[in-house]
């Protein structure tokens, strides 16, 4: 037993750790080198067995008392894996939290006969753009479980009752021991005769056939918030799925499918869309009409306004769930719109407009025209320019 480390180093804790330290050390460790996790990792399966007997041991007040005493030489000629005996240990809730019930469940998800919530029931509901903005009233028809009328939820025949499983005397789990890498273990799962109610139907009710529910179709009432966004839910409490062995109903979870809108977008509590203005109203100013979720608002354009210009309305956008009197702004994007079709008169006047301000459109041609005279020119002559240059340098 000389080759053998000291327990307390195997799991890295102090002499004086207590139980939730030791048994934390192992739980890291466990998930860290189990084989499942590791395939074919030798040196990780050698370490997982270490720390396992390390932890079987320091687990164990007995067994700490003696290995704190006599150290490794308190367990020579155990047996088990690598020379110890495991069978006492129970491994079942760490491996049950860390590996989803490896070894079969245990620990957190062990079954329980006690009352229990209903299971929660997901559904959705579609809305246009403006309702998710303003809120509304929708009416939803589910199909959902209601306990039986007939035998009040029991499962049983009138005039039956159910009666304790005798696979597991009532309690809703049974305990199994297997073999595993380091030795037997115990695992508790859920009893498969009653499914962890602890009861079972002998005579089921004509109605449910023994489940103690029945379907009904029931509308329900959803009150959608304002500012509520795309993909977000709203809980309905109490209209889920009724509860096991006396326990509350689950929740109904909806979630808010909102339809896109033609001009708006939404981002967080802002609202985005654009806005054309005529060539004279951006060059001139004056007042344009911008749709928003409030109707339309008269805008005062500046003069001289360029495309693309940012405007942003304050308060004209979505309320925030927290506080319906808080609301984002809505953002306008001004696009200036260039006329596509021009009559002469119009053309005309244009062309009287550019030569008071510039005369670009004869700049334009006379650098078009000169592109065009380089382009034409030949190699020679080009050659030439560039000597003539060279000497009148």
């Amino acid at each position: 037993m000389a080759d053998k480390r000291d327990y307390y180093e195997v799991l890295g804790v102090d002499r004086n750790a207590d139980d939730s330290t030791i048994k934390k050390a192992y739980r890291n460790l466990a998930k860290k080198y189990h084989p499942d996790m590791n395939p074919g990792d030798k040196d990780a399966e050698k370490k997982f067995k270490e720390a396992s007997e390390a932890y079987a041991v320091l687990s164990d007040a007995d067994k700490k008392r003696q290995y704190d005493q006599f150290g490794h030489a308190a367990f020579e000629g155990g047996a088990g894996a690598g020379g110890f005996d495991f069978s006492g240990a129970d491994f079942g809730d760490i491996f049950g939290d860390i590996f989803g019930d490896i070894f079969g469940g245990g620990g957190r998800r062990r079954a329980n006969n006690g009352p229990m919530k209903g299971a929660n029931v997901r559904t959705s509901v579609r809305v246009s753009f403006e309702e998710a903005v303003f809120g509304c009233d929708k009416e939803l028809t589910l199909n959902l479980k209601d306990t039986c009328g007939k035998c009040k939820g029991t499962g049983a025949k009138p005039g039956t009752s159910p009666i304790t499983c005798t696979k597991c005397g009532g309690k809703g789990q049974v305990v199994y021991t297997q073999q595993s890498l380091f030795g037997m273990v115990r695992n508790v799962q859920t009893c498969p005769e009653c499914s962890g109610t602890g009861k079972v139907v002998k005579e089921k009710c004509s109605d449910c056939y023994g489940t103690g529910y029945i379907q009904r179709k029931r509308t329900i009432q959803v009150s959608v918030p304002a500012g509520i966004d795309n993909g977000q839910s709203i809980r309905i409490r109490d209209k889920g799925e009724p509860g096991i062995n006396g326990g509350p109903r689950g929740d109904l979870l909806v979630e808010v499918l909102v339809s896109r809108h033609p001009i708006f977008q939404r981002q967080d509590y802002n609202i985005y869309s654009n806005a054309p203005i005529s060539f004279a109203v951006a060059a001139l100013g004056g007042e344009v009409r911008i749709s928003t979720v409030d109707g339309d608002v008269l805008y005062d354009v500046k003069p001289g306004t360029q495309t693309d210009t940012k405007v942003r309305l304050k308060g004209k956008g979505v309320p925030s769930l927290r506080n319906s009197q808080v609301r984002g702004d809505h953002y306008v994007t001004l696009i200036v719109q260039v006329p596509e079709r021009l009559n002469e008169e119009q053309k005309e006047l244009l062309r009287q407009f550019d030569a008071a301000t510039g005369d670009t459109l004869k700049r334009s041609a006379d650098a078009n025209k000169s592109e065009k005279h380089e382009r034409k020119k030949g190699f020679g002559e080009k050659v030439g320019e560039k000597v003539k240059e060279m000497f009148e340098k």
